[in-house]
C-alpha cells in the first residue's frame, strides 16, 4: 500500500478559515470514501502559537514555516486572507516558499494566497486565477502572470490556483479526481453536497462594480445618469453633448480618467442594470433587453456572457 500523500495548507495571519477547512474537508472525505489514509493533512502557520483567522476562530498549526516537515509534502496550497494583497510579505516567508515548492509534485493557492506565491516568484509565466475582487490587482502587480479572471480554478504544469473562498473546495475536488479517480470524486461531492463541476465561472458572483462611477465629478455625474437611464441611446456624441465637450475631447478624457472607452462603460452599465432586473423581476429576457438599452435579446446575451460568463437565463436560474 503506498504511503499517504501529505497535503500542506499554509495559513497566513488573519486567514479566511474556509480557505483552509474547505479543501481539507474534501481530502478528508476522500480518505473516508476509500477507507484508508490516502491524504495526510496538515496546517502550516507562518508564526508560532495559535493562529487567529479572519472570523476570530483560532487554529493551532501542525508546524510553522521554517520547521522541517516529517515528510516532504506532495501538495502545498497557500490559503488567502482579507488584506493579504496589500500586505508586504516577509523575506523569510518568501524564501521558505521557494524552497518548499522546489521539486514538489504540485503547489498552488486558494483566493489571495496567489499573491504570496507570486511575490516568491514561483508563479512566473504561469496561468493562474484568484478571487475576482483582486484579480486585476494581481495582474497589475505581477505582469508575468496570465490571470484568468473568470476561472474557478486553473491548472498549469505543477501549479494549481483557485478563485475565492469556496472555490478552494472545487480545486480540492479536482485534485482528488486527479489522484484517485472520477468515481471517488463524485462520491466526495455527493457526500459534501457540492457540485462535481460547478456551472459557470466566478464572474457570475462578481460585485466589483464594473460600471462604478469614476473620474472627475462631471464624468461621475454623467455615469450616474447613464446608469439610471440605461435604455437611452447613449452615443458618444450625445454623451459629449451632456457635458459640453467636443466628441473627440470627451472620448479622450473619458478613457484617460476611467481606463475604458465610453461605449465599453455604457455596455457594462447596461449589463449591471440587466443583472438587477434578472434578480428581482419577472421580466422576460426580451423585456430585460429592451429596458436596458440592448438592441435585442441576442445582443444582451452576448454582452452578458462577456461580462458575467453565463447567459441571462442561467444567471436568473441561479440568483433570482
Amino acid at each position: 500500500m503506498p504511503n499517504p500523500m501529505t497535503v500542506s495548507v499554509v495559513a497566513p495571519p488573519g486567514v479566511q478559515l474556509i480557505d483552509v477547512s474547505g479543501p481539507l474537508d474534501v481530502f478528508a472525505e476522500a480518505n473516508a470514501q476509500l477507507g484508508r489514509e490516502v491524504y495526510r493533512l496538515e496546517v502550516v502557520g507562518t508564526m508560532p502559537g495559535p493562529l487567529r483567522s479572519s472570523s476570530g476562530v483560532r487554529l493551532i498549526p501542525d508546524r510553522i514555516t521554517g520547521a522541517a516537515p516529517s515528510s516532504r509534502p506532495d501538495t502545498l496550497l497557500v490559503a488567502g486572507a482579507p488584506g493579504l494583497p496589500a500586505h508586504r510579505p516577509e523575506a523569510a516567508l518568501l524564501d521558505w516558499l521557494r524552497l518548499e515548492v522546489k521539486g514538489i509534485r504540485r503547489y498552488g493557492s486558494v483566493c489571495s494566497g496567489a499573491f504570496l506565491l507570486a511575490a516568491a516568484g514561483v508563479l512566473d509565466g504561469r496561468r493562474v486565477t484568484t478571487h475576482w475582487a483582486v484579480a486585476d490587482r494581481l495582474a497589475r502587480e505581477f505582469p508575468s502572470l496570465a490571470v484568468e479572471k473568470d476561472a474557478l480554478y486553473v491548472r498549469d504544469g505543477p501549479v494549481r490556483t483557485a478563485a475565492g473562498v469556496t472555490a478552494g473546495m472545487d480545486l480540492a475536488l479536482a485534485l482528488v479526481e486527479e489522484d484517485v479517480g472520477r468515481v471517488v470524486a463524485l462520491n466526495v461531492a455527493a457526500q459534501l453536497v457540492m457540485f462535481f463541476k460547478r456551472p459557470g465561472g466566478q464572474l457570475q458572483f462578481s460585485r466589483a462594480g464594473g460600471a462604478a462611477p469614476s473620474g472627475r465629478s462631471a464624468l461621475q455625474e454623467l455615469q450616474r445618469w447613464v446608469a439610471a437611464h440605461p435604455a437611452e441611446a447613449h452615443t458618444v456624441p450625445s454623451l459629449a453633448g451632456r457635458v459640453g465637450l467636443s466628441t473627440r475631447h470627451f472620448a479622450r478624457l473619458f478613457r484617460s480618467e476611467t481606463g475604458i472607452s465610453p461605449a465599453a462603460w455604457v455596455e457594462a452599465a447596461r449589463v449591471e442594470a440587466a443583472r438587477g432586473l434578472l434578480e428581482a423581476s419577472a421580466c422576460s429576457p426580451k423585456q430585460v433587453a429592451a429596458r436596458c438599452g440592448f438592441a435585442d435579446v441576442n445582443v444582451l446575451r452576448r454582452a452578458f456572457r462577456r461580462h458575467v460568463g453565463v447567459t441571462p437565463v442561467e444567471y436568473r436560474n441561479r440568483f433570482r
